[in-house]
């Protein structure tokens, strides 16, 4: 039976994927063999040596030692583009916060006293107060061509707006489902110069943090609304405060609030709402749950951020062997090798690599012994290996 430890509360709709005859799922589990969690930070946290895998219902796993697992020989699983439905509505209900100031009109008519004659008059005397722009015709700034990016700048196109967007590593599966309407950007800086709206749909990493910074508030257009629900740290809140100051930026709408931020003019900032439905984390832990169970049960790699994606069909009633591998020369020969001195006839075979780990699954004729096992675990560099 496979022990699964649950760090957050997980979705029950996920958890049911799991069946109870074949898994233990808690919050209290010594030795598991998959983690499951949202946004526990497991970066001080101790490794069982059971540990397998881990299971992010989620996009991001900047709370993920991701480099430590990897170099355990432990996949972690996200769930891209599970939530992108409701991130998708929250950047919609950002743009209309940031250019109808909603939010500064709503405190105006809250804090109003009088009896109704009088409330009317004060209303039509302040709305001028509180007039905005629209959408249709203005052009949008997608940084980030993810699933979530992807259903932002589609949505946007229905909308009546323009959309600019840059992404590098854009896959070619991706750009198939982004409207040919979308205009492609050189660089940051060609989308900055653009759009009247801006939004990142990227994670945290060197090369993101301080995109909006302020150099970069100089070469934006005037009166530019900004919108970041990816993560805290991709916008200097410094330049934008300045940049509000100075007139580039109309508004910053953000999930992220910090003490400068709340106060601020122009800045709305929401308690980390961009996956707070229930439908967005209904879809992620149904999503990462399938996925490890396809781990633990078949040794298939679909959707992890460090392991290449690997999938074999099942091999019924067949023996398969699951390898985790530095990718260095002459390993695929050294486990050849072991299975040929062990007897076993090898029925099929998967090798695929990313960035420093190989994974590798094997099919054979007969029972794999623990003996055969620990032969390939004791090769200079192999990082895992099960019998399945």
């Amino acid at each position: 039976m496979h022990k699964i430890l649950t760090l957050n509360n997980i979705s029950v709709a996920g958890l049911e994927k799991l069946p109870r005859d074949k898994y233990e799922v808690a919050s209290e589990i010594t030795h598991p063999d998959a983690i499951l969690l949202r946004s526990f930070k497991m970066h001080d946290m101790e490794i069982p040596p059971t540990l397998k895998a881990v299971g992010r219902a989620g996009a991001g796993v900047n709370n993920i030692p991701v480099d430590k697992m990897s170099s355990l020989g432990i996949p972690v699983f996200n769930a891209p583009g599970a939530n992108a439905n409701a991130v998708k509505e929250l950047i919609l209900a950002g743009m209309l916060l940031g250019c109808r100031n909603i939010a500064a009109a709503w405190d105006y008519v809250r804090n109003l006293k009088g009896n109704d004659a009088e409330l009317n008059k004060l209303v039509e005397a302040g709305k001028k107060q509180y007039g905005g722009f629209e959408l249709p015709g203005r052009t949008l700034g997608v940084i980030g061509l993810g699933a979530i990016g992807r259903s932002v700048a589609n949505m946007a196109l229905d909308l009546g707006m323009k959309v600019v967007g840059f992404d590098p590593g854009i896959t070619v599966e991706g750009a198939w489902q982004l409207s040919a309407d979308v205009e492609k950007a050189a660089s940051v800086e060609e989308v900055l110069s653009k759009a009247d709206f801006i939004t990142f749909h990227v994670p945290l990493i060197d090369a993101t943090r301080n995109m909006i910074n302020a150099d970069r508030v100089k070469l934006l257009k005037d009166n530019v609304v900004i919108l970041n629900f990816a993560r805290d740290g991709i916008v200097d809140n410094d330049a934008v405060s300045e940049g509000i100051k100075s007139g580039k930026i109309y508004a910053y709408v953000c999930d992220f609030p910090n003490n400068m931020l709340i106060k601020h003019e122009r800045v709305y900032c929401l308690p980390h709402l961009g996956a707070s439905t229930v439908e967005a984390e209904d879809n992620c832990a149904i999503m990462v749950a399938d996925q490890v169970r396809e781990y633990l049960e078949n040794g298939n790699i679909r959707n992890s951020v460090n392991f290449p994606e690997v999938r074999m069909a099942s091999n019924e009633g067949g023996h398969r062997l699951c390898i985790v591998n530095s990718n260095v020369p002459n390993m695929l020969g050294q486990i050849s090798t072991a299975l040929a001195d062990a007897n076993l006839n090898i029925v099929d075979m998967l090798n695929k690599s990313k960035g420093d780990i190989a994974y590798t699954l094997v099919d054979v004729d007969q029972v794999v012994s623990d003996e055969t096992v620990a032969t390939i675990a004791a090769i200079d560099g192999i990082l895992g290996v099960r019998a399945i």
